[in-house]
């Protein structure tokens, strides 16, 4: 991990802990940190170009996506507020990244500076986003490689709802049925059939805004998942 850092031009990390509130002190630092507030579809970097900051989600959505050779277009990530993203071992971006929904940003310069304030809280931030990034990432490829739509529709949901801890069972989708074909490695056709379905089964609700789901019986949707 200390040589991923490096190689991204970022300090190297010690110590234990959680990860901090981003320090006001650090915040409002001009030489190393930007706010910046995008409309709903806006690019916010195009894969390849220098990796010159990464970010961090105050609120709004944000995709993370490789365009294919024949136009296809594969989604990596969905990251929500708190999360951090962008962060690069090489030069360039890997892939490239949009706003779901309005989304205000903390841009942070890539260099050093930026994570030595605060006794390294932000460093500290950084290591357990790397790590996040990670676990989902081989949670993703396991999703893509053996599960079924309504497995991989069951997942998704299961696991948007341990990141938005609503304690209700509700989920919010910002995020269109096509952007969730494109994650989950399906057609819109197939993520559509395989939520009426898990409603028609009672494991999942959808409100007349169709923009929230209700997670009416998560052990059997667990069970699905698995």
């Amino acid at each position: 991990m200390q040589t991923a850092l490096a190689a991204a031009g970022l300090a190297p990390v010690f110590g234990r802990g959680a990860p901090a509130a981003l320090p006001a002190s650090l915040a409002s630092d001009a030489r190393t940190v930007t706010r910046r507030t995008l409309a709903a579809n806006e690019e916010i970097y195009a894969e390849g170009d220098r990796a010159m900051s990464f970010y961090k989600i105050v609120v709004g959505v944000v995709r993370t996506y490789k365009l294919l050779s024949d136009g296809r277009r594969q989604i990596g990530a969905f990251y929500l507020p708190g999360d951090i993203f962008g962060l690069e071992c090489g030069e360039e971006h890997r892939f490239g990244a949009d706003a779901v929904t309005e989304t205000r940003l903390v841009v942070h310069r890539r260099e050093p500076r930026a994570l030595t304030g605060d006794d390294g809280n932000l460093a500290r931030e950084v290591v357990a986003a790397m790590m996040r990034d990670l676990e989902r990432a081989q949670e993703h490829m396991m999703l893509l490689g053996r599960q079924s739509a309504r497995e991989r529709i069951a997942s998704f949901l299961l696991a948007l709802s341990e990141r938005t801890a609503d304690a209700g069972g509700a989920v919010c989708l910002p995020m269109s049925r096509n952007d969730m074909a494109d994650h989950l490695g399906l057609t819109i056709e197939s993520v559509s059939r395989a939520v009426t379905q898990l409603e028609r089964a009672g494991l999942i609700e959808l409100p007349p805004n169709r923009r929230t789901v209700i997670l009416r019986n998560a052990a059997a949707l667990r069970h699905l998942a698995d």
